[in-house]
């Protein structure tokens, strides 16, 4: 049995030598696979199971001892991904300090001043971290319109936060940036939204002026076997369904898709396929599509 690099804990890589190893040897054993990078800076044993404990540990590693974790990090410490797609690769986390505390740099991270209440800071095995609700509104105020929604109802679909603790936080916020849309959005929180990609042709059809579709509306099929479509007008049998990159791209997830499909246009839905071209942008064929068969003209687009 092969002995896990340092234990299996995450170190520095400035601190290599303290995992039994030179810089040389990290690198070599980065480029064979044997360790990962977890954080900027820190590696684990590429054995070592992902877990809140060992993002915390990782963490701690880099993080001042008076700074909070905040936004899509914490959201991460909880086990939730709330990382817009473009940012999902960086491994730089966000830290905030209270104001009146100094701002710390430590190798290049920087610290930056935030309006933070002692309520607001939950403490994990040592670790400074904003609570699930502070985190939710942050992401709510933050993030562009369509990448806040999706991350929120991450949220709540993690059981951490649900639409009425939300709300009543934000609610309540006086002078922070971003708080009009933070609180229109709270008011549209899912927490049956299954991926991002749902969330964001929900809030594509909730901003065209329709009616909040179903999510994760459920059928039966001829076959017997139950099916979940992304979004429904069950009275008007309408379906609406996205297919993101990740799961819709081989030539097998097509041949599924299809199938799915004719099962389900078989009850009698008539199916739209959103891909994340027809939500972003500025083509508006997705939602002369959905609304022709409303009967509405949709609003123009804002995002």
């Amino acid at each position: 049995m092969t002995t896990a690099i340092n234990g299996g804990h995450p170190f520095l890589a400035k601190n290599c030598r303290d995992a039994g190893m030179t810089s040389g040897q990290l690198y070599e054993a980065r480029n064979e696979g044997a360790v990962r990078r977890i954080l900027d800076r820190v590696f684990v044993d590429s054995g070592a199971s992902d877990s809140r404990e060992l993002r915390i540990e990782a963490m701690k590693l880099i993080a001042p001892e008076h700074a909070v974790v905040s936004d899509d990090w914490a959201s991460w410490i909880y086990g939730v991904d709330t990382f817009a797609p473009s940012k999902r690769h960086s491994l730089t986390p966000s830290l905030v300090v209270p104001h009146g505390q100094s701002r710390i740099r430590i190798d290049d991270l920087a610290c930056r001043q935030a309006l933070i209440k002692d309520e607001d800071i939950l403490t994990i095995e040592g670790l400074n971290i904003t609570t699930p609700v502070r985190t939710t509104a942050d992401l709510l105020r933050k993030k562009w319109r369509p990448h806040a929604l999706s991350a929120t109802d991450s949220m709540a679909h993690a059981e951490l936060v649900t639409m009425e603790e939300v709300w009543d936080f934000v609610v309540d916020l006086k002078g922070y940036r971003g708080i009009r849309q933070a609180r229109n959005l709270a008011l549209l929180i899912e927490p049956r939204a299954a991926s991002p990609g749902e969330s964001w042709t929900r809030l594509r059809v909730i901003d065209a002026g329709f009616a909040i579709p179903e999510p994760q509306f459920e059928v039966v099929d001829r076959d017997g076997t139950t099916r979940y479509l992304d979004l429904a007008y069950p009275e008007l049998m309408i379906a609406v369904e996205f297919d993101g990159a990740g799961f819709h791209t081989t030539e097998s997830d097509k041949e599924h898709d299809r199938y799915r499909r004719t099962l389900i246009t078989a009850l009698g839905f008539r199916v739209i396929v959103a891909e994340s071209p027809d939500i972003f942008g500025d083509d508006a064929t997705f939602e002369r599509t959905l609304g022709a068969l409303l009967g509405m003209a949709p609003l123009d687009r804002k995002w």
